[in-house]
């Protein structure tokens, strides 16, 4: 019987993004095959890192298309994208703590274009007057990462209800990113 290499990677997916220290036995039988024919389509651990990374990018761009950033005021983009990403929020929590991903020069140009495509909301938002100016584009994307990951591993633990993931994201990223009416009394 072959193996559906998606399912080896979605059952891997679920079980690293609620233990990330699983070993391959514990991914094999979480797959329900066997050690040696996890070995076979994934040589080891680096192998089957970079293959969820690979999954990880395109759940990525598959949900920036879905969420039709350059569409209506950027904040609703925001909310839209936060959204469409929940589906894969766990996956990408457990990426984004796995270092060997984002070290040397073997970085996949996946990241660059999911990144581009963030900053590039945000800078529009900013075009807009929607968001401050004092926060670069590239930051609040390393925030939105930050709080999806934040989010993921707070439903995963049953800390926070899934239904409040998007709201209780996007609040708190917008309401920190929205320009404020009123001018704020800088730190000393």
């Amino acid at each position: 019987m072959p193996v559906d290499r998606d399912h080896v990677l979605r059952s891997a997916a679920a079980l690293l993004t609620r233990k990330s220290t699983a070993t391959m036995d514990e991914v094999a039988k979480a797959a329900g095959i066997s050690r040696a024919t996890l070995h076979r389509h994934f040589a080891g651990r680096d192998a089957l890192v970079r293959a969820l990374e690979s999954l990880g990018i395109a759940e990525c761009e598959a949900a920036l298309d879905t969420a039709a950033l350059d569409e209506g005021p950027a904040p609703e983009a925001v909310r839209r994208l936060i959204r469409t990403l929940e589906p894969s929020a766990a996956l990408l929590a457990f990426l984004y703590t796995e270092n060997q991903l984002f070290e040397g020069e073997e970085v996949n140009a996946g990241w660059t274009r999911i990144d581009d495509r963030i900053a590039a909301l945000f800078r529009r938002g900013q075009a807009a007057g929607d968001f401050r100016i004092d926060l670069t584009p590239a930051w609040l994307t390393e925030a939105l990462y930050g709080l999806l990951a934040s989010g993921a591993w707070a439903v995963s633990e049953g800390r926070v209800a899934r239904k409040d993931f998007t709201h209780m994201i996007a609040e708190l990223l917008l309401g920190g990113a929205l320009r404020p009416d009123t001018p704020r009394r800088k730190e000393s």
